[in-house]
């Protein structure tokens, strides 16, 4: 079963990105994902599956959510 991830949400990944930031800000859902690094502002397409085996944790959620 999928991840319950949305636009807004706030992933740390496993591995480092190069500019030294961990965190991440999904731009995009569906089949691929659009994340961006909060350190350098940069924009990856991740396929759903492999963003799901490198989410290490869920740091914030968006309002929708939460509701």
């Amino acid at each position: 079963m999928p991840m319950k991830l949305n636009v807004g949400d706030i992933v740390q990944l496993k591995k480092v990105h190069p500019c030294g930031g961990d965190k991440w800000e999904i731009m995009r859902t569906g089949i691929d994902f659009r994340i961006k690094c909060l350190e350098c502002n940069r924009q990856v397409w991740l396929p759903r599956k492999k963003l799901e085996k490198r989410i290490k944790k869920i740091i914030s959620q968006s309002e929708q959510n939460e509701q």
